[in-house]
């Protein structure tokens, strides 16, 4: 038991350790772009009609402490974002916290729905076509996971949208009707986003779908092959309880340590699908802030929280896999 919560300590220092060399790396690039906070600001004000001097921008970049040293300002950013505080948006002039709400939970509901999704199809039917020896099935699964591999999750949106707005005079776009768009949380408002937030869930669920298939089905197939499982189909142990038991068990060690590289994925895919579908969250606010307004401060704010919660899934599924895996377990012990 010691040594498996000195393993717990372990993951979550480096977790922790991962973050902060990942704050440095985004707070680096928001500085490395041409122009500070406030020379952006005031320009943007400027192509308002107000006449701005050299010394509004000095004023204004002592105002927002830009004068400081650059690891001081990295400091306070670190423990300020720990604390939940992105500070104010460059161009926007709200703060980040506020503007971002419930927005970057929305996406990464999403995101997480869409992975689940991937795996709850990705897991049976991947176990199911490495051990069937059915040539039809092996091929049309295999057709299935290369169509989702080929076609681009934004293609898909885009025949989904196009089919019901012909036929059924929908575009399915946006996440809340627009009864309950601006409304408080409720019962009625969660339900109505559920009934919107199985298409980006499908779309995004699509790709994810069909790279799991393709590793589960890989790793089941070597897995089988291996004299462990020969041995105990030997002693007497077919069918499901022989998959589960054995080739399973120890084909779900990578398939875990992947989910937070999948989420990752998930996420990039997101800000396109969204723009698509109109959606209202934080992947469309993150091409906002990229492509169209430069605001590397609110840029970074998302990506900081989509890299801390990869880093905690990823910190998750080591304390799952050292829980269900002997291998790793005993590698503790060591």
């Amino acid at each position: 038991m010691l040594g498996f919560m000195r393993f717990v300590a372990t993951r979550a220092a480096m977790a922790l350790v991962t973050l902060v060399i990942v704050s440095l790396v985004v707070f680096s690039l928001m500085e490395l772009v041409p122009g500070d906070c406030a020379e952006r600001y005031l320009a943007f004000k400027n192509t308002q009609g107000s006449g701005i001097s050299v010394a509004d921008i000095e004023a204004e970049r002592v105002r927002l402490g830009l004068d400081r040293p650059f690891l001081e300002r990295w400091a306070s950013w670190l423990v300020n974002a720990f604390r939940g505080d992105f500070g104010d948006s460059c161009i926007l002039r709200l703060n980040i916290s506020q503007l971002l709400g419930d927005k970057f939970w929305l996406s990464l509901s999403i995101c997480l729905a869409s992975l689940l999704l991937a795996y709850a199809i990705a897991l049976p039917v991947g176990i199911i076509a490495a051990a069937s020896h059915n040539t039809v099935l092996n091929n049309v699964l295999r057709f299935v996971s290369y169509l989702g591999l080929a076609m681009p999750n934004f293609l898909l949106a885009l025949i989904i949208m196009l089919i019901s707005t012909v036929y059924f005079g929908d575009t399915l776009t946006g996440l809340f009707s627009d009864h309950y768009r601006d409304a408080p949380w409720s019962w009625g408002k969660f339900v109505d986003m559920l009934s919107h937030a199985w298409l980006p869930v499908f779309i995004l669920g699509w790709s994810a779908t069909a790279f799991a298939l393709q590793t589960v089905r890989a790793l089941m197939s070597d897995e089988i092959g291996k004299l462990y499982v020969t041995a105990a189909s030997a002693r007497g142990v077919h069918g499901r309880k022989l998959l589960w038991r054995y080739p399973a068990r120890h084909a779900l060690g990578p398939i875990i340590n992947s989910l937070g590289f999948d989420l990752n994925r998930i996420f990039n895919e997101l800000p396109i699908v969204a723009l698509i579908l109109t959606l209202t969250e934080a992947g469309s606010l993150l091409i906002e802030a990229l492509a169209r307004s430069n605001d590397q401060q609110l840029a970074g704010a998302i990506i900081f929280m989509l890299t801390a919660s990869i880093v905690t899934l990823n910190f998750a599924t080591d304390v799952l896999l050292a829980v269900l895996d002997p291998r790793v377990r005993k590698s503790i012990i060591r």
